[in-house]
């Protein structure tokens, strides 16, 4: 039970179609199994990545991943945890955001060992080859209207509707596995919990038309101690896992500054750290919690960008916070010089470098005292930069922990 418990202690197991088989499967022999990622956007988020986890956690046990990454499926769109319909995007920008997507994989995953590779499919391979009145005699024949009606994903958009365009997602995942499975010899699939219908769809297509077992289980969808989802909707708007939507040193910043309650979770789930350690560092109380959560952040930079830009974040993240390293790390802005000299206000660089949403963001920040430009309080963000005494290099900072410097040239 040794991979079993390794991925049951870090609660990377929420739901499994058959205990007494996942535990001889994930414990046993070498076996294939799928992951997908629909392409929504151009990046991963943080929401993605406990699957990504787990896939790593079996392919270091000498299962073989396939990684399949949907620009088939969502050209359809997954109803599951919505209440409207996904806006319509083109093909060629869902293309596009696949491709994008696959590049990320290498981060996580072995795509060049011999034995147990990792394989990177796209489902818009096989699904836009699909005959309609042949999949519907082949594969349509199989799935009952009324089961599709009680799944959750269904249920809840009865109410608000959904479209038949929507209302086939299941059915094009589930052919998803029975593809892999006649191909690959996949026997397992794994996914968020909103997936379950879908992976028990897969199976049970598998099954009618294979006549063979296959199975599949799920991981938890992460939430915080606040009770906030990891999803693209997050507060703060979603941690991306491409460098040039979320940097290394915000995606740093995100880490070291979860929830004191969550530091030790987020070990055990986006970590590889021995659990040994973890009970250790478990053990940290009051300030000494900062080292658990520097240790976090370290890790978790370290394996999404890398050893050097966790390296660099951290010097970054100790310059601000403890004063200790050096700032040329922290994020920046390059301005023309002839912008100050013409006139620049607060409300433009705190707008124009992301640290706040809106104008009125930035109103609010400065009547609450949390605007800063060095260690000097705004009080009046509408009033232009002096020309005349603002240096060449300026630091920004937004609330306590928003930080940005802006280099005029």
């Amino acid at each position: 039970m040794e991979l079993f418990r390794k991925l049951s202690e870090r609660g990377l197991i929420y739901q499994m179609t058959a205990e007494e088989k996942l535990v001889e499967l994930l414990d046993g022999s070498p076996l294939s199994f799928y992951i997908g990622f629909d392409a929504t956007a151009g990046s991963l988020h943080l929401g993605h990545l406990v699957p990504l986890m787990i896939a790593r956690h079996l392919q270091n046990e000498g299962h073989k991943p396939i990684i399949v990454v949907g620009g088939g499926t969502a050209l359809v769109g997954d109803p599951s945890c919505r209440s409207a319909e996904r806006p319509f995007e083109s093909e060629e920008t869902i293309s596009t955001w696949a491709d994008s997507i696959s590049t990320q994989m290498e981060h996580f995953l072995d795509f060049k060992s011999q034995d147990n590779k990792a394989i990177l499919l796209d489902n818009h391979s096989w699904l836009s080859e699909l005959n309609h009145i042949n999949f519907l005699r082949d594969i349509g024949r199989h799935f009952s209207v009324n089961r599709m009606l009680s799944a959750e994903s269904v249920k809840l958009r009865l109410e608000t509707g959904i479209s038949f365009l929507e209302f086939n997602y299941s059915v094009l995942q589930a052919y998803d596995y029975l593809h892999l499975h006649r191909c690959y010899g996949c026997v397992l699939q794994v996914g968020g919990s909103d997936q379950w219908g879908n992976i028990v769809a897969g199976i049970d297509l598998i099954r009618r038309s294979e006549s063979t077992e296959t199975w599949g289980f799920t991981c938890p969808l992460v939430t915080t101690a606040s009770g906030e989802k990891m999803s693209k909707s997050q507060a703060g708007g979603a941690v991306w896992l491409d460098p040039s939507l979320t940097s290394p040193y915000e995606y740093y910043q995100f880490w070291i500054n979860v929830n004191d309650k969550d530091a030790i979770y987020f070990l055990k789930l986006y970590t590889f750290i021995s659990m040994v350690e973890i009970e250790k560092l478990s053990l940290l109380e009051g300030a000494e919690i900062r080292l658990v959560k520097e240790r976090l952040a370290f890790e978790a930079t370290t394996l999404t960008h890398g050893r050097e830009e966790a390296l660099k974040a951290e010097k970054a993240s100790r310059a601000l916070f403890a004063g200790n390293g050096d700032q040329e790390d922290v994020p920046s802005l390059e301005i023309p010089a002839e912008r100050l000299v013409k006139g620049i206000s607060c409300l433009d660089l705190f707008v124009e470098t992301g640290l706040c949403p809106s104008r009125g963001e930035v109103r609010r920040l400065a009547k609450q005292g949390g605007l800063y430009i060095e260690n000097n309080r705004i009080s009046d963000p509408v009033e232009n930069l002096d020309p005349e005494n603002t240096p060449e290099r300026i630091l920004l900072r937004a609330g306590k922990k928003r930080y940005c410097r802006i280099i005029f040239k």
